[in-house]
Parts: C-alpha cells; sequence; structure tokens
C-alpha cells in the first residue's frame, strides 16, 4: 500500500553520473522570461533552485558538528495563490543545554523593472516559539515588494552541536510547486555511518555516493539532485500528504574512532529500554506513591474493570487540563500536574496510566507520533520518531485506549492527532507496535422535517446529531470555541437564512446542532406545478471523488462511519405529489461499502431516506474507483426530484 525505497547507500561504492551538481546560479534577466511556470502552466509559483545541504565537521578530540545551509529561490507568477511561501519559518531548537545557532541569514526580492534587475533585501523578522512544541523557537520574515513575476529569495546556516547529530530533519524532496532543480547533500567523517533513509517513488536524476578526501580528512558523501520535479498533488482523504511524497533524512547508526567502535542501530525494545531509563518519562511512571491517595475510593472499587478504567478517564478529564503541547517527554513532571492541574500531554496521559496502576488495571503507555508529524516507519526504530503517548488497559486480552488530553473522549476515542495507524505499546517485558485505530462505527444523522407553503416557500427545521468519535471530534472543536464553531459550521455548509441556531452535548457524549428555517431557494415553479428535491439542501451536486490522475495514497477517513439523511416533506392542503423518485440500493462486492436510498409516501407526507456506510477507517488506494463508482451512483440518485400540484 505505502511504496518506501530502501536506497543501499551505505556501501561504499561511488555512483556518479555524467551530469554535474549545481551551485546557485547568479541572477540573470533570463530568470524573468514568461509569464507562467515552465513545468506547470497553472502553477501560482516555480522553485528555481532548492538546497539542504549538510556537513558533518570535526576539529581535533572529535568534537563534532553539523552545518546545514539552506538556499530556495522562487519565482512568483501568481502572488495571491502563494502567500505562504512569502512568509516562510526557520525552526530553531532550543533547549536549556546545546543550542541551534542560525546564522548566515538574507532574504531578497528581485524584480525586473525597466531592463534592470532591482534587488530589494528583507529588513528584520520576528521570533516566536512553536505552539505544537516548546523548544522550538521560530524564525519568521516576510518578502517585501513582490508582484506578480517577482523571483524571491532567502538562504540560511544552521550551526547544530554534537547532540543534535543523530539525524537531519526529514527533507521534503517533492513539493507542492513544480522545481526545476533540488538537491540534498550529507557530507560526513568516515568514523560516523549514517543510514539514510529514502521514502517515495521519485528517483534522483544525479546521484553520488562515494568516499572522498574532504575537509582535511576522509568524507563520505550522500549526494542527491532532482530535475524539472513536477508539483505533488495532494489527494482528498489522507491524514498527512507527507506520508507519500519522496523523502530523505539520515539517521546516525555507529561510530569508529580510533579502536573503538559503536553501534547506534535500535530495535523498538532497546528504545523501550531508553525511555523507561530517561527522567521526563519512565522514572516518572515509576514515582507511583505521588498518586497512591489520588483517586477516590469509589472508583477503586468498581468491580467491572472496564468501567473502572471509563471512570479512571472522567476523573483525568474532570480534574487536569492539557496545556495543548504536545510532547513525548514531560516537561514539569508528574508532581508539578498534581500541583497545578495543568499539564502537557505526556504529564496528562503517563498520570492516567499511574492511576489505572493505583486502580490495579494492567495499564502501559502506547508511544507514537501524531498525524502532523507524520507516521513511524518500523524498518528504522529511532526515539526522534516518537512525539506523543497516550494510555492503554490490556483486559480480556484486548489492549484498550484511553486519551485524557480531551476532555470528551471515551474508550479508544483518541483525538485525531495520535490516530496516526500504529503505535509502540511500552510492558515491563517488551515493546510491541500495534494498530491505532478507533474499532466502531461513528454515525451522523441528518434529519430535516419540512412543510411546503403555496408560495413556494419551505420551513421547517433540521438537526445533525454525531456519534462515538465524530462527535468526540466535535465537542472538542465546540468546546474550545462555541461561537466560532457554530459561525464555521453555518458558513461552510449552507448558504440560505436560518433561526434559533444551537449546538448541545448530550449527557450520552453525542452532539447536535439544530436550527429553523424558511428558503424560496429550493422550489421551482413551471407553471402550476412545484418541483424540487425531496433531499433540500442535503442534496450536493457534486462528490469528492473526482481525481483523474492515478491513486497514490489510502483512502483515510478515521472512523468506520454510517452516515443517515432523513427527509420529510408534508405538503400544503391540496397539493399532491405528480411523481416519487425511485429507490434504490448498491454495494461492493466484499459489502464494505454499501447504499440505499428509499422513499415512502404516507398521504401528504413524503419520506425520503439514504443511508451510506463505510465499513472501515481506511482502504488501500485500489478501492479509489470503487468509492468514485458509488458516489456517482449516489449523486445520480439523490438528484431525483418530485412536483406537487393542485388537486
Amino acid at each position: 500500500m505505502k511504496k518506501i525505497l530502501l536506497l543501499p547507500f551505505l556501501c561504499i561504492v561511488a555512483l556518479v553520473t555524467a551530469q554535474k551538481f549545481h551551485d546557485l546560479p547568479k541572477i540573470s534577466q533570463a530568470d524573468f522570461n514568461g509569464d507562467q511556470p515552465s513545468l506547470n502552466p497553472d502553477a501560482p509559483a516555480e522553485i528555481l533552485f532548492r538546497s539542504a545541504r549538510h556537513i558533518v565537521m570535526t576539529n581535533t578530540g572529535y568534537d563534532y558538528r553539523m552545518e546545514s545551509t539552506y538556499i530556495t529561490r522562487i519565482r512568483v507568477y501568481n502572488k495571491e495563490k502563494v502567500n505562504d511561501l512569502l512568509n516562510p519559518e526557520i525552526p530553531i531548537y532550543e533547549t536549556s543545554g546545546d543550542r541551534q545557532k542560525l546564522t548566515g541569514f538574507s532574504a531578497v526580492t528581485y524584480n525586473l523593472e525597466n531592463g534592470k534587475i532591482v534587488t530589494t533585501k528583507v529588513e528584520g523578522d520576528s521570533k516566536y516559539r512553536s505552539k505544537e512544541d516548546k523548544n522550538y523557537v521560530i524564525t519568521k520574515f516576510a518578502f517585501p515588494n513582490v508582484k506578480d513575476g517577482s523571483i524571491v529569495e532567502y538562504k540560511y546556516t544552521v550551526y547544530s552541536p554534537e547532540r543534535y547529530l543523530w539525524m537531519t530533519p526529514q527533507f521534503m524532496v517533492e513539493r507542492e510547486l513544480p522545481q526545476r532543480y533540488v538537491e540534498y547533500f550529507l557530507d560526513t567523517p568516515r568514523s560516523l555511518g549514517y543510514n539514510i533513509n529514502y521514502k517515495g517513488i521519485l528517483v534522483p536524476s544525479i546521484r553520488e555516493t562515494a568516499a572522498k578526501d574532504l575537509y582535511g580528512t576522509q568524507y563520505q558523501v550522500y549526494r542527491f539532485a532532482y530535475e524539472n520535479v513536477p508539483a505533488y498533488k495532494e489527494e482528498k482523504y489522507v491524514l498527512n500528504n507527507n506520508n507519500y511524497m519522496t523523502s530523505i533524512k539520515a539517521e546516525l547508526n555507529s561510530y569508529n574512532i580510533g579502536s573503538e567502535y559503536k553501534s547506534f542501530s535500535m530495535n523498538w525494545n532497546d528504545i523501550r529500554k531508553r525511555l523507561n531509563e530517561d527522567e521526563e518519562f519512565g522514572l516518572q511512571l515509576k514515582k507511583q506513591n505521588l498518586v497512591k491517595n489520588i483517586l477516590p475510593e469509589d472508583i477503586k472499587k468498581i468491580s467491572n474493570p472496564k468501567e473502572r478504567a471509563a471512570a479512571i478517564l472522567k476523573f483525568v478529564q474532570r480534574n487536569y487540563t492539557w496545556n495543548k503541547e504536545v510532547s513525548l517527554w514531560t516537561g514539569e513532571g508528574i508532581r508539578n500536574l498534581l500541583n497545578t492541574k495543568i499539564g502537557n500531554s505526556a504529564e496528562i496521559n503517563l498520570l492516567l496510566v499511574m492511576l489505572m496502576r493505583d486502580a490495579g488495571l494492567d495499564a502501559n503507555p502506547i508511544v507514537g507520533s501524531t498525524v502532523s508529524r507524520g507516521i513511524i516507519t518500523g524498518y528504522s526504530p529511532t526515539i526522534t520518531q516518537l512525539n506523543y503517548v497516550f494510555a492503554s488497559v490490556l483486559m480480556d486480552d484486548v489492549f484498550y485506549y484511553y486519551d485524557g488530553t480531551s476532555k470528551y473522549g471515551k474508550t479508544y476515542e483518541l483525538p485525531r492527532r495520535a490516530l496516526n495507524e500504529t503505535g509502540v505499546l511500552l510492558t515491563d517485558k517488551e515493546a510491541k507496535v500495534v494498530n491505532v485505530y478507533y474499532p466502531g462505527t461513528s454515525k451522523t444523522f441528518l434529519t430535516v422535517d419540512a412543510k411546503l407553503n403555496p408560495d413556494a416557500t419551505f420551513s421547517g427545521n433540521f438537526s445533525d446529531h454525531d456519534t462515538k468519535l465524530y462527535a468526540a471530534f466535535n465537542n472538542e472543536e465546540y468546546n474550545n470555541n462555541k461561537e466560532e464553531y457554530q459561525k464555521i459550521y453555518y458558513r461552510d455548509r449552507y448558504k440560505f437564512p436560518i433561526t434559533e441556531l444551537k449546538t448541545q452535548t448530550l449527557e450520552n457524549g453525542d452532539i447536535e446542532t439544530g436550527f429553523d428555517f424558511h428558503s424560496d431557494s429550493f422550489v421551482d415553479v413551471i407553471g402550476t406545478k412545484l418541483v424540487f428535491n425531496p433531499l433540500l439542501f442535503l442534496y450536493t451536486k457534486n462528490h469528492d471523488f473526482d481525481q483523474t490522475e492515478t491513486r497514490k495514497a489510502p483512502l483515510q477517513f478515521y472512523s468506520a462511519s454510517e452516515k443517515v439523511k432523513k427527509v420529510t416533506i408534508t405538503l400544503p392542503d391540496g397539493y399532491v405529489f405528480e411523481n416519487l423518485p425511485k429507490g434504490k440500493k448498491i454495494k461492493t462486492e466484499d459489502g464494505t461499502i454499501a447504499y440505499s436510498y428509499i422513499p415512502t409516501q404516507e398521504g401528504n407526507k413524503l419520506t425520503v431516506e439514504s443511508v451510506l456506510l463505510i465499513g472501515g477507517e481506511s482502504f488501500p488506494a485500489e478501492y479509489y474507483q470503487a468509492f468514485k463508482q458509488i458516489f456517482d451512483n449516489i449523486t445520480q440518485m439523490e438528484g431525483q426530484v418530485v412536483t406537487a400540484v393542485r388537486k
């Protein structure tokens, strides 16, 4: 399902093509020729040159550091569509110990004016802490004097001390824009061995892996360049498209200094041992005495283990608040969380593990990566892949998942960020890769009760009811900002007047939004006939399964789902239905996707109910055509209209 290519770059073999790597060319008037990209005429911009060059330097005494130089040059064709590119961000990792250093920064805008190239330099920048990881300082700047046709360019170097040599940042070869030239270099002393983890299907047009005499000693070089790279077109129904783009990341696997050799190659069990010995992870879990008298006795006395676990989750959700910081590590520690009632994701969820253990449950942490960080790869386990942890409990030979950062989740109802395919379960004896998914079916009920009026308007009420995982998602968004949730809910879905908009969380954890409406936009008057679609505003003319290119990524939905639309139309006195829609049922051969459209008439009332079942949270790319065919049928069936006439 995923195309992973591991290149045999660890062999000391020279592979050099006749082509040459490029240095950044000098800006010339020829760069301003043309009013559209050469690779993709519809692209709003084109990357002319992009480079990431990492050099591991060593002083006497084997004092290593890494110098990483980044260069990007872009030709802008439609300024309004590339705002993000015009406000770049540079992340620098800073802790209380050794820090990375940003140096050599420059950024300019080039314009061709009256036959001359005019250069405008960036003056000043801003810095702020990352919301996701407080250890990152973000440098942000904006290009001045940008017009359609401008060329923008920025470059900088990051100096990283020895502790940062474990890996280079993941380099995304493919981008959302076409690229004329893009390269990745890693030059490292032969005393250090690196794995070059290569993901994706793009093949470098220029490649060199060789032993060389550089910088006064023997080096191993890994250099890859790509020419005329098309834009990566993101696909719908994918949790993170970056997982399927071509990318490169180097990770340290060994060093050989003098007579001393050490391998850093790890498996998940090695990582389990390291985490268990870390002060900000495993040693926190061992402080069980901190939680000895935290849980109320009535919770501990619940005889049913599943009910006891659910009660402990609710206790954590009620009494402790997540500070929105995502982390694998407990920054301030469990003791501080107990005192302040506020903590990061690791502190909240490790406390959850400790409380469940205190209540006699077989609880352990599961570590993984958030969706935005990317899926973890089993072929090269490293701690650096991990940035999240949540709780699991083994009951009746089944692992149940819990996350205390969300106030509204239940058993298995992890927040979106944690539902990232796999995680690693850490017990006292082993590390085990487990699937991370929601095993139930989330349901959505869209219900309309409407009355057709003689003046060709419709009035009525509507409710949108979500259950299980979808309810947990929406509850979290709603309760974070109720006014904004309702504003976005209405703005993004409906284009007619409504009143009495109301959202509420129900006692069972479901969430429901409803409103009243009165509109003249649903009926066509043809002579004395009133023609309308019986699904009213629940009908959509198009669907999202419209991809014409071959599907690359799997289809991902977070949860198996069932969506029910039910609309009841009541005619005014003196009117009858002249024609009714036809019903239909369809499904795939394996039954994982099914759809039904059922109209029912009782006197002057017509009820149309459609049910769409998607029986899984993830499907291989080969299923895309089945989804397309099903949704083509849905669009056709739900496009049927009815006619009401006077008797």
